[in-house]
């Protein structure tokens, strides 16, 4: 299934990436979406999809190793985005199953069997 194109991925990143990098960034991607949503993706993905897999593979390339900060000499870069690798945050897991139409929240949530639900009322109806 296609996500996003290798050239979506490079224009977000504004680097040259090799094709085998773009590839495999939205392999990770591909993998970590499909564990949350399983096969409800449709073909095209459905809006935000999209989105959330770009995001993703973005965080592999500019920080796989899931650097917080680093320092060379007097230089400190520190990394702004508390996500690192392939971690699905939670903002993109409801962008997620929203896109797909997956409930979320307990207010959902129907764990009764369904041979023991309720089939009869406590009032009349007339």
């Amino acid at each position: 299934m296609l996500l996003f194109l290798a050239t979506e991925l490079r224009a977000l990143l504004g680097t040259p990436i090799s094709d085998e990098r773009a590839q495999l960034a939205h392999d990770l991607a591909e993998d970590a979406i499909m564990g949350e949503v399983g096969a409800r993706i449709s073909t095209p993905p459905q809006r935000g999809i999209k989105t959330v897999a770009l995001s993703v593979a973005a965080r592999i390339l500019t920080n796989p190793q899931g650097l917080r900060s680093e320092q060379a000499g007097g230089m400190l870069q520190s990394y702004a985005d508390s996500q690192t690798g392939v971690v699905l945050s939670n903002d993109e897991l409801r962008r997620l199953k929203r896109a797909v139409g997956m409930a979320s929240g307990a207010g959902m949530l129907d764990i009764a069997p369904v041979e023991t639900r309720i089939t009869t009322y406590p009032w009349r109806q007339a």
